[in-house]
């Protein structure tokens, strides 16, 4: 359970990891040739502009949740397959990126900051910064539908399987909801956490 100042320090957190999801998202879908994320002002790390207020509350809370998905049009796509996996991918990679940077920040400056008066509070805050991107990262590649887990399993799936997996699509909201009111997400979503951990810890400087 984390105490007053933490949870003061994981809003901002919380806001940047969720803009920076969001926005990669709709960068690769716009860089893929598909204007949607554009025309709905999703192109854009403000905060306003990605927040779903429950799934806010849940990753405050619970440091599992979401934020409004990213439309896309995959016509737009020269291969649509291959298009919507790079899309469904751009998040969680995003996130892994800005929690390198703040894992970075903390291993190469990290004795300087305990110098200052607010050295702590500054290295307490980027390491919640590197929790909550691996987090949100992490719940969003599980392979449940909607979560981008779930595209992206589809995108490496051969044709038929692929469409014997999309058939479980509908239920995969209410198999999600049941996970996380029973504690069952955390069984899936800390091996994936452990794996991203260690590309981290791998590729720091």
């Amino acid at each position: 359970m984390m105490n007053l100042e933490q949870i003061i320090l994981a809003v901002p957190a919380i806001l940047l990891a969720i803009s920076v999801h969001e926005y990669g998202h709709a960068f690769m879908a716009y860089k893929l040739g598909d204007p949607t994320p554009k025309y709905q002002g999703r192109l854009s790390l403000n905060p306003m502009a990605h927040l779903d207020p429950l799934g806010t509350i849940m990753l405050l809370l619970f440091r599992v949740g979401w934020a409004r998905p990213v439309m896309i049009n995959a016509q737009y796509f020269k291969n649509k397959k291959r298009g919507t996996l790079l899309v469904s991918l751009a998040g969680p990679v995003a996130n892994l990126i800005t929690a390198w940077i703040f894992y970075n920040i903390v291993s190469v400056f990290g004795q300087y900051m305990l110098r200052g008066g607010i050295g702590q509070t500054l290295i307490l805050f980027f390491y919640i910064n590197v929790q909550i991107n691996l987090g949100l990262a992490a719940f969003n590649l599980i392979p449940i539908p909607p979560l981008d887990g779930s595209h992206i399993l589809a995108g490496l799936l051969p044709p038929r399987l692929s469409y014997e997996y999309s058939k479980f699509a509908p239920y995969g909201p209410f198999v999600l909801i049941a996970l996380l009111l029973f504690g069952g997400s955390q069984y899936l979503i800390n091996p994936i956490f452990n794996v991203l951990l260690r590309i981290l810890d791998t590729l720091s400087l």
